[in-house]
């Protein structure tokens, strides 16, 4: 029964994940609009200057101007680490979190109380997200790469060349860099996302609202995507940042870490930088937990019988 439910919740976490790329590249381009140049590496002999960004613009303009620089292939950049990190991070977590759920529910109402769903969620999202951040500053650095001048680009070919030069230049400790953002985001996403599917669900059924079926899934999984969405968008715009910065040796890091980061970001940009990409981050949350949910739902059918 645990076995089954790691390989459900990966095969949805793949196709969910691998659908949606390119809403989350976008996110990512858009949660490093503004930032100063404290993310990039000091010119030799100087420190690091404030150079204002180029002017904001929404997703649909981020999307069209990465279509017009590199192709549509560029969208999905960076797929080959979403791909990792899905069976990494996503897979634990919803295995766990479905083992969790196995034990917790009530025999006699079969759901279980809100906060041990909140509860499992926490310990899964954390446990997935250790698992699976290597992939993740990897998948952060190949959709950033494209926004850097030709020079000034990783260029990576894939997550195994990424993970292998970040290993070579910047030492094995580089593939956690911001792991305690990655743990606590996920953390959040997961208790968020998967306990208000659940308690959505069961709220809908047992108020007769609608029948388990299709109807009910894409409901409760959109409500699911927002709630995610609110909940952690401040988190992963700190996360993006710190995992994209260039550390040059001998010189000190442009953040010392999460705090840092966030202190520095609303100094520089307002308290509403930190919900930048919100829109991008709700459009590709709302699919993705759909596309998540459904898929998963089906699998279940598919696999009742193993």
């Amino acid at each position: 029964m645990g076995v089954k439910g790691f390989v459900e919740g990966g095969i949805a976490s793949i196709v969910a994940g691998c659908s949606t790329h390119p809403l989350d590249l976008i996110k990512v381009r858009m949660q490093l609009q503004g930032e100063s140049s404290a993310s990039a590496p000091a010119p030799k002999g100087g420190a690091n200057i404030h150079v204002k960004g180029p002017p904001r613009v929404g997703p649909v303009a981020v999307g069209m101007q990465i279509i017009r620089q590199d192709g549509a292939r560029a969208l999905f950049s960076g797929v080959s680490a979403t791909v990792l990190r899905q069976t990494l991070y996503s897979t634990t977590r919803m295995g766990l979190y479905d083992m969790m759920k196995t034990r917790w529910t009530d025999p006699e109402t079969g759901n279980m109380k809100l906060w041990k769903k909140i509860g499992a969620g926490l310990i899964a999202g954390g446990i997935g997200a250790a698992c699976g951040n290597p992939a993740d500053v990897s998948m952060v650095r190949m959709q950033a790469d494209g926004r850097l001048p030709a020079a000034q680009r990783r260029n990576y070919k894939s997550v195994v060349d990424a993970i292998s030069q970040m290993v070579k230049n910047e030492g094995i400790t580089s593939l956690w860099r911001g792991s305690s953002l990655t743990v606590n985001r996920a953390m959040l996403v997961t208790a968020s996302q998967l306990a208000s599917y659940d308690q959505i669900k069961e709220t809908i059924l047992d108020k007769g609202v609608m029948k388990d079926g299709l109807g009910t899934h894409v409901t409760a999984s959109f409500a699911a995507g927002f709630v995610a969405s609110v909940v952690t968008n401040p988190i992963d715009v700190i996360k993006t940042r710190v995992m994209n910065m260039k550390v040059e040796p001998g010189q000190a890091p442009p953040y010392a870490g999460a705090a840092d980061c966030a202190l520095k970001t609303i100094k520089a940009e307002g308290p509403m930088a930190l919900y930048k990409g919100f829109i991008p981050t709700i459009s590709r949350q709302g699919p993705f937990t759909i596309v998540l949910f459904v898929t998963l739902e089906q699998v279940r059918k598919l696999l009742k019988d193993f």
